[in-house]
């Protein structure tokens, strides 16, 4: 085969491979959905499982094994953004420019949407304790439940929980160790740099992981207070920890920016999460 014949041939392939921006496999209606998910022991797993009934005849977590895991929510979002044929799931608060949310049963996710009921697809964050709380962990609680923590949480595209009104330091000095939920953890965050303002002599640590992480780190007494983006287990209750709901956050199904799709049903969520609905044909009918 000559040069000239073979640069001719190579050009026709590339030419024939289809490329689409934010995505390297095929697109299209008929293009199989490619499915991603939280890791077990994700606190937003067991929410959406429950929310979406992606379960089994015995109640448990019946997400398809052909899906796709991701650790964290970033994962998620960068997995996501990626891949033009993904569709995930994340904390609506986490939400960013790089993905897009999709319409549920026609409610578009927001703050706003998830505080008046009419997004449904909603879940608690829990800080949870066991036994007695040491002052600086105890002061930084009190604060999140105040009027100004509260405003936090609202500011930052949560839904805001009764406040205990305005809140008034001890200003305890020492370390506070607070871990377990992706989900939590960027709101946790701002709470913490809000805090340290009004208290310098704190210093709170977030360690990121996931809610069933948390909890046993609350349980074991490795951290000081634990983040849940679920409710609280009968077993982890017995085992000594209290819960206190700090927001109420919805749970945003995303598809790449790419994606035309606009919005699902919940049994159109279910069926692709259970590998009934492998392609988009199949759920835009």
């Amino acid at each position: 085969m000559n040069l000239k014949k073979f640069a001719g041939l190579a050009l026709i392939a590339l030419i024939s491979v289809p490329v689409f921006a934010g995505g390297k496999r095929d697109a299209g209606a008929s293009a199989g959905i490619i499915v991603m998910s939280r890791e077990d022991g994700s606190g937003t797993r067991s929410a959406f499982t429950e929310l979406f009934d992606v379960l089994d005849a015995d109640r448990k977590d019946a997400i398809t094994l052909a899906a796709e895991i991701t650790n964290n929510t970033a994962v998620m979002m960068t997995s996501v953004a990626g891949e033009r044929n993904a569709i995930g799931y994340i904390s609506l608060g986490s939400l960013n420019d790089t993905v897009k949310a999709l319409s549920i049963d026609g409610v578009t996710p927001s703050a706003g949407t998830a505080a008046s009921g009419e997004y449904k697809i909603t879940r608690p964050f829990y800080v949870v304790t066991k036994g007695e709380v040491k002052a600086p962990a105890r002061d930084f609680m009190g604060f999140i439940m105040s009027r100004d923590g509260q405003n936090v949480v609202e500011s930052n595209g949560y839904v805001r929980r009764e406040d205990t009104g305005v809140f008034v330091s001890a200003i305890p000095s020492g370390r506070v160790v607070v871990a377990g939920s992706s989900s939590v953890t960027p709101v946790m965050e701002k709470l913490k740099e809000a805090y340290e303002k009004i208290n310098p002599g704190a210093n709170i640590e977030i360690q990121q992981s996931d809610s069933s992480t948390g909890m046993n780190a609350a349980i074991d007494g490795i951290c000081d207070i634990g983040m849940a983006s679920r409710e609280l287990r009968s077993s982890e209750i017995e085992k000594g920890l209290s819960g206190t709901v700090i927001a109420i956050d919805g749970i945003a199904v995303i598809v790449n920016k790419a994606n035309p799709l606009g919005g699902l049903s919940r049994d159109q969520v279910k069926a692709i999460y259970l590998g009934q609905a492998g392609t988009w044909d199949a759920v835009s009918r």
